[in-house]
């Protein structure tokens, strides 16, 4: 991924590594957040679903999307983030199950000046979450605060 607000061109297009959502993910995410929904935490009740197994948190999905982004960013580029300056559009497409490996696929879509005593501006990405089928599982906008 590029570096500072100024290298970023309008159309890049950023394609990270992959993970896989395990057991232990949804269930620590379930404790950190609290969100015991039977989506999550009751095979038996889900068993008898259109789903058929238990789905991982959208928001623990979404989650992850900012750690693989963040992990392919190499340290220049690193440096050049303010911050994580907002979400706009989320949706949660279709189910992520356990054991199912995403990644995440974004361009750069708007760049915006800012008058900022840190930042330089703010970048607009169009974020995709697949999985390893290639099927969407979350969609959104992401805006960075960058350097």
């Amino acid at each position: 991924m590029s570096g500072g607000f100024h290298e970023i061109e309008l159309g890049d297009i950023h394609v990270t590594g992959g993970r896989t959502i395990t057991e232990a993910d949804v269930t620590n995410f379930a404790g950190v957040s609290g969100d015991f929904n039977h989506l999550h935490t009751d095979a038996e009740t889900m068993a008898d679903t259109d789903f058929g197994e238990r789905i991982a948190h959208g928001a623990l999905v979404f989650s992850v999307a900012t750690g693989l982004l963040w992990q392919s960013r190499d340290g220049e580029a690193r440096e050049h983030v303010v911050a994580f300056y907002g979400v706009d559009h989320l949706r949660f497409v279709q189910p992520c199950f356990i054991g199912d490996t995403i990644h995440v696929e974004l361009e750069v879509v708007e760049k915006e000046p800012r008058d900022h005593p840190v930042a330089t501006g703010v970048v607009r990405y169009d974020v995709t979450v697949l999985n390893q089928h290639d099927e969407t599982v979350l969609a959104c906008e992401f805006l960075s605060l960058l350097r």
